[in-house]
């Protein structure tokens, strides 16, 4: 059972290296390179959110069937991710607020008015910061499924 746990916290931590790894490309790069790679991130983001919260139900399941870790640890590693994307998601939605803010509209709806250059440049730097966010929500969660991992034992 052990190594089923420990297997699941590895691939967790892989799928959100992979997405906050190639988030954190494209925040570097200064936006999205291509539709593409964009849509990809997203993609593999929520794959990563999914993988967290399967494994956040499986370790429920066994904690709910009087299989417990013998370090208290493990769940706060294995429960975590969760509240950490929960959080992202909240900064996220705040990011794209600011750069609406900072650009003196009032909401989305007033991106419209923008000559089309503007509107362009503005959509770029909300999904930019949107995307640095979401990165590194994704590279936090990383380091608690690894953490997660080397706490799995006594199931």
């Amino acid at each position: 059972m052990t190594a089923a746990i420990v297997a699941g916290a590895i691939a967790v931590a892989t799928l959100n290296a992979a997405s906050g790894g190639l988030g954190a490309w494209l925040w570097h790069k200064g936006g999205p390179a291509s539709t593409r790679l964009n849509s990809a991130f997203w993609v593999m983001l929520r794959v990563g959110q999914g993988s967290a919260l399967t494994l956040a139900v499986a370790v429920g399941s066994l904690a709910a069937a009087g299989k417990d870790a013998s370090d208290q640890l493990f769940y706060l590693y294995a429960l975590l991710p969760l509240a950490v994307a929960f959080v992202g998601e909240q900064l996220r939605v705040t990011s794209a607020q600011t750069i609406l803010e900072q650009s003196g509209l009032a909401d989305a709806a007033a991106v419209g008015g923008l000559p089309p250059a503007e509107q362009r440049s503005l959509v770029a730097a909300i999904v930019r910061r949107e995307t640095g966010v979401m990165a590194l929500s994704a590279l936090v969660v990383v380091f608690l499924a690894l953490r997660a991992a080397g706490t799995a034992h006594g199931f």
